[in-house]
This record gives structure tokens, sequence and C-alpha cells, in this order.
């Protein structure tokens, strides 16, 4: 019985962090708890206790007293991100190049190949959610306790922002997929090479790329931010 809750739980788990990163369940979201206890099998202690490692990993907000909620993208969170991501992004790949194991490295090759694969034939789910796979063995490879609940946190709403331009309209858009997956090869090569400088650069290179998606389908206008350097004052 114990084994059958713990399956539960991590099927629960991964529905959720899936639902959540597709946008199937949109940020601000209240969650059912009624209907996921008996859709998923679980009584309200094991249903919390995945709702608070959630929590713990930025996809949820737990409140007193009410349904626990997906985490929001507001104006706040938007500026914060683009503020944060190229500086984490940067300090993950360096490290990443420092101490990357064997088989670490054979899962970001892995991880590269689903993208791929993604890119010739799957949905905007599934490129979005490969892409978040591949950028999220690099943090596993910094090792960095201090520095992965924040790339994670990244890691969630860019996926959430990336479901927009993961579903190319135009040829500019397609090319931009294509150029995000020769950067995902040679950031595997900086990583294999131990070349911290190279991948720490790449780093760079690729969420200026992503930046530019971004900013041409879903950034406010009036947020306007450099890469990496907080505004001397709040936007009008």
């Amino acid at each position: 019985m114990k084994e059958d809750a713990k399956t539960r739980k991590a099927e629960l788990m991964e529905h959720l962090k899936v639902s959540i990163l597709t946008l199937r369940l949109q940020p601000g979201t209240d969650l059912d708890e009624a209907h996921l206890s008996d859709v998923f099998g679980l009584s309200r202690t094991p249903l919390r206790e995945v709702f608070r490692q959630l929590a713990g990993e930025g996809y949820l907000d737990l409140r007193t007293n009410r349904s626990a909620r997906v985490s929001e993208m507001s104006y706040t969170t938007l500026r914060d991100f683009f503020l944060a991501a190229p500086m984490v992004y940067s300090a993950i790949l360096r490290l990443a190049a420092l101490n990357a194991t064997k088989t670490q490295i054979e899962d970001l090759k892995d991880a590269q190949q689903g993208f791929k694969a993604a890119l010739r034939s799957g949905s905007a789910e599934d490129r979005a959610l490969t892409n978040n796979r591949f950028h999220d063995v690099t943090g596993e490879m910094s090792g960095n306790v201090y520095l992965l609940p924040s790339f994670n946190r990244l890691l969630i709403d860019h996926a959430r922002i990336g479901m927009t331009f993961y579903r190319p309209k135009t040829a500019e858009m397609s090319g931009n997929l294509s150029l995000a997956s020769q950067q995902h090869d040679a950031i595997i090569a900086a990583i294999e090479s131990r070349d911290d400088g190279a991948a720490a650069q790449l780093a760079e290179d690729h969420w200026n790329l992503s930046r530019d998606q971004i900013e041409m389908y879903v950034m406010p206008d009036a947020l306007d931010v450099p890469m990496g350097i907080p505004p001397l004052s709040k936007p009008a």
C-alpha cells in the first residue's frame, strides 16, 4: 500500500509539473484539491506533501486556509526574470563545464536528441518540455545548492513563456529554433571539453536568442530592462 501511495504521489507530481510548464494550468489558477484527491486516490496529507514540494520548487504558491495556486506570472515576475536569467544561466553553464560527470554529459546528449526530435515532429508542448529537460540537466551538472533553486524557478517561467514561441509561424521563428538547437550542440561541446569560458559565452548567446523571441511575442512594451542590469528607476 505504501508503494502504491508513493507511485500515486509521483504521478500527481509529474501531472502538475507538466500541466504548469505547458500552461494547461494557467498562472494564478487555484488547484481543485478535492478533484485531484479523487483522481489520484490520495488523501489530504499526501496531497499536501506533493503541494509543499512543488511550492519549494517554484511551481505553486501555498496560502493559509486557502487552496494551493499555480505560481503567478506578473509584470514584476517578468521583470525579475529578465534581470536574473542571463546572470544565472551564465553561472550555471560555467559550473556545468567544470563539474559535469560523464553520465550527466550522456544525459545532456540524450536530452538534446529529444529536443531535436520534438523540433522535427513534436508539438509546442513537446518542444517546451524537451528544451526544459536539456537545461534542467545543465543545472544538475552545476551542483550548486545556492544557484539551483533560482535556476529551477527560471526554467519554470522560461518554459511557460516559451509556449508562445515554440509554435513557429514564420520562417524566421523556425530558423531561430534551429539556431537554438545548434547552440545546444555547442553547449554540449563546451561542457565536454571543460571550457567554462566558452560555456558562459554560449549561455549569453543562447539567452539573447530567447530574449529576442520573448520580446517579440510576449514582453510588455513598457518592460524596458537591459540584459542583467537593474534600471535606475521604475519604468513609467
